[in-house]
């Protein structure tokens, strides 16, 4: 579940590790973007989609999203688990931070600075100095595949970003899918390549080992895509074309009109 595309990372990672997993993506196209919302409505649209899903008895949910793993998990949790194992989505700081640093938070305004992305810091990083980074636009952007909002939200980003900074974690699932271009606007002539963290892939493996299950990604790719559009079942957005890991989907479910 997620506000709108960034699910397409720990989705495509899913698939990848099981290529016959049965997917349910709920997203809130109505309530999108969710950033800006107070945690309390943030809190109720989450907990809708989440039900939406749930009524389609998934083994587990996974919470695509970093903002509203930050301001929902506890509410999400307590309204599914034991029932239905909840995955969250957190920035990938520990290992980021094992690196040893300098390191960059790119997020949204309502993760940057949130007491749960700070006590991660505080938790992890391990003296490591941590710049947040707000990304103002640049999920919407990448929400809606608009190329020039896309570069204009990176390159303000990249201006906040200090110039020795040897890592960047992507703390908005959205994020990951131009992690490459967000590479080519940080780093630095001359610099050690830039390492970048994102959660999908961990998340997705980590959702494998709460259901008892392995990983298989030579398996038949049998598994059926279900998408659910603040309740209403539909297709992905056209946009989700746009990226690698929606180009991954179609074969396994319809997708919006191309045009």
């Amino acid at each position: 579940m997620d506000s709108g595309i960034g699910l397409l990372a720990a989705t495509a990672a899913v698939r990848r590790l099981r290529p016959d997993a049965d997917l349910v993506l709920s997203l809130d196209p109505d309530g999108m973007p969710w950033g800006p919302r107070t945690t309390e409505d943030l809190t109720r649209r989450a907990l809708a989609v989440a039900e939406a899903a749930a009524a389609r008895r998934p083994d587990a949910l996974i919470i695509g999203c970093n903002t509203a793993t930050v301001h929902a998990l506890p509410a999400l949790r307590a309204r599914l688990e034991p029932g239905v194992p909840v995955i969250g989505t957190v920035p990938a700081i520990k290992p980021a931070a094992a690196g040893g640093g300098p390191v960059a938070i790119w997020a949204t305004p309502a993760t940057t600075g949130s007491p749960y992305q700070r006590g991660l810091i505080e938790d992890f990083a391990d003296g490591v100095r941590v710049t947040e980074v707000p990304c103002w636009g640049l999920a919407e952007a990448v929400e809606h595949a608009d190329e020039v909002a896309i570069d204009v939200a990176i390159a303000a980003a990249a201006a906040l970003t200090p110039q020795d900074v040897t890592t960047v974690v992507l703390g908005c699932t959205h994020y990951e899918l131009v992690a490459e271009r967000i590479r080519a606007a940080v780093q630095r002539p001359g610099a050690a390549p830039l390492v970048l963290h994102g959660s999908a892939g961990a998340v997705a493996a980590q959702a494998l080992r709460r259901l008892g299950e392995q990983a298989a990604p030579g398996a038949p790719a049998e598994g059926t895509l279900t998408v659910l559009l603040s309740g209403r079942e539909g297709v992905l957005p056209a946009a989700a074309l746009h990226y690698a890991e929606g180009r991954l989907l179609p074969a396994a479910g319809p997708l919006a009109d191309r045009r």
